[in-house]
């Protein structure tokens, strides 16, 4: 059959892509149709069963998300794994909404604390400022003077326990000098004894004194080197006449000489003094008391090295000349300047960079200005040290010339120790008069500053800070009493009065209000007016008050 004509040939069924029509595109039933959604939220409606309410409610999520999420068949696995990584996103967001919000309540205290201490500023202010009653103004003036009581008592106890020790070590100084002379006049024998106790009693202190405060480096000087020297000569070595000669010269050359140098001072009171001046002098007077005042006998059996030089014969070897007692001499100090340099001046170098201080920066920092200390500073650093020690070896040279003169005549060592000694008194008397003197003038000074700040003080004065005048203990012309006085003598007319009653009583009306109080609403001042008979008598009591503490200062100063 034809193909028009068999029955059993079917026609083929059109597809929708074959049933549209030109310039028409088959229907994609992934993408959002009117009937369907792509994200599944609607179905294909069907006749009779849709409802207008539910395709209105579901109307507002057809359009959600259709630029950001692409249609299904363009999904990757990379948007996939994108969505695992959300939660992460989310800590993030969390976290900097943590912190924003800390950095907010921390602002927020910062500002809570600001405001309250601008308060607390005002309200003190305004406090200051604002008239208040006389009983309130006398309440803080006694305050305020309790607490320059207590302050002033504080001071004074401190002060006890450094009065004690000044006063020991006053005792302690004029008993040494007593002692000392009586003697060398009565029992010379003794006086080698004497010496090696003060030694015991003030190196300790020294020591502890000096590494409290940082001071230990000068502990390596030669002064007490060469006390330790006499120590061996005198116990362990009397016999060793070149260790005599050495520690004889260094003695009354450089440990003397010292004394000017650096400003030795016999200041009673000042144990650090004291010492000072007992570890340069002493060594000199006991080497005195053994070479001329002890009898031979006893130079002989106790200090055999002493007798075998002082009694020798002009011609033997121990009858030592200049240059051999500079040549003897220089051998230990020699060691000494050695050692202090390896194991002073470049082993502690770090501790004295920072600020450690020893004799060289001592001298350095003293004598800057001269033209010794210019020379020195010439140089660069690295010199300055060893042109240093050169100039000190040459100081300690031209100190050894009289040596020979000290040891071989007695009356000249004794003119000698004389003057070393005038020289301390005269550096002790000029810081007694000079120094302490005006230490207790700036005290003084102190004191008058206090007063004056007191008598024109705000608070006591009257003065409020606005221009205006407030009721006050010394500023009214009543007392805080109200009880009458005729004058500023003192005389009282209406019973006894305190030492704050500085004033007669104000007048009071029938209310019970001061007149002078009431007054001063209208022009400002409770002290009265310019001219009127109270406020002269104000001027004039605050006048006298000042000047009289100020001529106490003056008169004590000029004593």
């Amino acid at each position: 059959m034809d193909d028009d004509g068999d029955p059993k040939q079917e026609t083929p069924k059109q597809r929708p892509r074959d049933s549209l029509g030109e310039g028409q595109e088959a229907p994609d039933y992934l993408s959002a149709q009117p009937y369907a959604s792509s994200n599944g939220l609607t179905t294909p409606s069907t006749p009779g069963l849709s409802r207008s309410g539910s395709t209105s409610d579901l109307s507002a999520f057809e359009g959600f998300g259709g630029e950001n999420f692409p249609p299904l068949d363009r999904l990757t696995m990379f948007d996939v794994l994108e969505n695992f990584a959300l939660p992460q996103r989310l800590e993030k967001m969390q976290t900097a909404l943590q912190q924003q919000a800390e950095k907010v309540r921390v602002q927020r205290r910062k500002l809570t604390t600001r405001a309250l201490s601008s308060k607390n500023v005002v309200v003190e202010e305004w406090r200051k400022r604002v008239p208040s009653t006389p009983d309130e103004q006398l309440d803080r003036y006694r305050k305020r003077m309790k607490e320059t009581v207590d302050r002033l008592g504080k001071r004074w106890n401190d002060q006890k326990i450094v009065s004690l020790k000044e006063k020991v070590s006053f005792v302690t100084a004029v008993l040494n000098i007593f002692i000392s002379g009586y003697l060398i006049g009565a029992f010379p024998e003794y006086f080698h004894y004497w010496y090696t106790a003060q030694l015991a009693y003030y190196m300790p202190i020294r020591w502890y004194t000096y590494h409290k405060i940082g001071y230990h480096y000068f502990l390596a000087d030669l002064c007490y080197f060469v006390n330790l020297l006499l120590v061996l000569s005198i116990w362990f070595f009397p016999q060793s006449k070149r260790l005599f000669i050495s520690t004889y010269c260094l003695a009354f050359g450089n440990n003397a000489v010292a004394i000017a140098m650096w400003r030795n001072s016999l200041v009673f009171h000042s144990l650090d003094k004291v010492t000072s001046l007992f570890i340069h002098i002493m060594p000199c007077a006991t080497l005195h008391v053994l070479v001329h005042l002890i009898p031979r006998s006893l130079q002989e059996s106790s200090f055999p090295a002493i007798a075998s030089i002082r009694y020798s014969p002009s011609t033997a070897p121990e009858h030592y000349s200049l240059s051999a007692m500079i040549i003897w001499a220089t051998l230990p100090y020699a060691l000494w300047q050695l050692s202090y340099h390896f194991l002073i001046t470049v082993r502690k170098r770090p501790q004295i960079a920072a600020g450690r201080p020893t004799s060289f920066t001592f001298l350095r920092r003293s004598y800057k200005n001269t033209v010794l200390g210019k020379f020195v500073l010439g140089f660069p650093d690295a010199l300055q040290e060893p042109v240093f020690m050169g100039i000190q070896y040459t100081y300690a040279l031209l100190t050894m010339l009289p040596c020979p003169i000290w040891f071989w005549y007695r009356w000249a060592s004794a003119g000698f120790l004389m003057i070393v000694f005038t020289w301390a008194s005269w550096n002790g008397a000029n810081f007694y008069i000079e120094v302490f003197g005006k230490k207790m003038e700036k005290e003084l000074e102190s004191l008058r500053r206090e007063v004056a700040r007191m008598a024109k003080s705000p608070e006591l004065g009257g003065d409020d800070g606005l221009g205006s005048q407030v009721g006050s203990p010394l500023g009214s012309p009543a007392g805080p009493e109200g009880k009458e006085q005729s004058g500023l003598d003192g005389t009282l007319e209406g019973g006894n009065s305190s030492a704050l009653d500085l004033g007669p009583p104000a007048k009071v009306d029938g209310d019970g209000a001061t007149l002078e109080h009431r007054a001063s609403g209208s022009r400002g001042s409770t002290g009265g007016e310019a001219g009127t008979p109270s406020a002269e008598k104000n001027v004039r009591f605050s006048s006298d008050s000042y000047g009289s503490s100020v001529g106490i200062g003056e008169s004590a100063k000029s004593k």
